[in-house]
């Protein structure tokens, strides 16, 4: 299922060809740098699997992107429900993404967001769309700065799935984005 594209990218849900792919992404030190923790092949594969049937049961998910020129996933991004309420209101629609290292530097996430926005507000009928990261993750921040997304100093959260164990990864910033700001 082609969930819309871009003039480089097919933005799609994931097939089991793409399983080395979301492997390698989910294990790989520098993409995972602000998360808790790396996913097994077991655990990646169970992960890809459930968002494949959530992107076939809701439309929403974190997408697959397919290079048009190779044929080849490159990592993903994605729209879906953030699920840390209180924190956001229950509905609250989030936009993420993860690419696989040696695809970094090339436009590709700011290419998929862009075009995933105009989804959310033009297919989707969302009036807003967040996106959040630890606060030391200066890439994705930057990524949703060139998105048009705005930083809600007032929103910024302790992240409450963030282990205490991993207290450097806690804190986090929130960006929004509302339909009429595109």
């Amino acid at each position: 299922m082609i969930i819309t594209e871009t003039p480089r990218l097919i933005i799609r849900n994931w097939t089991d060809t793409d399983r080395d792919l979301f492997r390698e992404i989910n294990a790989d030190p520098k993409v995972m740098e602000f998360f808790p923790m790396r996913r097994t092949h077991a655990e990646a594969d169970a992960m890809m699997d459930l968002l494949r049937q959530m992107i076939e049961e809701t439309g929403y998910g974190f997408y697959a992107l397919e290079l048009k020129e190779s044929a080849e996933p490159i990592g993903f991004c994605g729209l879906a429900e953030a699920k840390i309420a209180p924190v956001l209101p229950e509905g609250t629609v989030e936009i993420g993404w993860r690419l696989a290292t040696r695809f970094w530097g090339n436009g590709y996430v700011t290419e998929a967001a862009r075009a995933l926005l105009r989804f959310a507000f033009e297919e989707k009928t969302l009036d807003e769309v967040v996106s959040f990261a630890v606060a030391a993750n200066i890439r994705s921040q930057a990524v949703m700065q060139r998105i048009g997304m705005r930083r809600d100093a007032d929103g910024d959260f302790d992240h409450p799935r963030v282990p205490d164990t991993h207290p450097y990864l806690k804190r986090h910033v929130l960006y929004r984005i509302g339909r009429g700001d595109l």
